[in-house]
């Protein structure tokens, strides 16, 4: 897998794909850095991720996907490894992220070296839990 900043050109697949994100808000994201695109080796996209900062100062994996036929090969932990790598050589020592607890990526998180942080109720939803790791 390879994993790239999004550019513009990955505009209209992350409007797409990523419906959690405010269209108004994409092209800001990409010009920030802040979109990775996956892509296997011949270049076909097969997922993203997206963060941005929890109470401004503390990188925040806001997103993660990878396209069904390409789970449970190690992806996901080789990419959340390049963020934390790379939140790593921007100066930042601590990195998180969240998850629903009806969801299994809370047992990927926690062997992923996060750590349970909090966690977080809204009307209707299942418990959020908040995930902090040291780099």
């Amino acid at each position: 897998m390879r994993i790239i900043y999004a550019t513009e050109s990955d505009y209209d697949y992350i409007k797409k794909h990523d419906r959690h994100l405010l269209e108004s808000l994409i092209a800001q994201k990409i010009s920030q850095k802040e979109i990775y695109i996956f892509t296997t080796d011949d270049h076909v996209v097969i997922g993203w991720m997206r963060y941005g900062y929890f109470w401004d100062n503390t990188p925040f994996m806001n997103m993660i996907w990878i396209d069904e036929p390409y789970r449970s090969k190690g992806l996901g932990r080789k990419a959340v490894r390049f963020w934390e790598e790379d939140m790593k050589q921007k100066g930042f020592k601590v990195v998180m992220t969240s998850t629903l607890s009806n969801e299994e990526a809370q047992h990927f998180y926690r062997n992923s070296g996060y750590r349970d942080a909090g966690c977080l109720l809204l009307e209707q939803e299942p418990l959020e839990i908040l995930f902090s790791k040291i780099l």
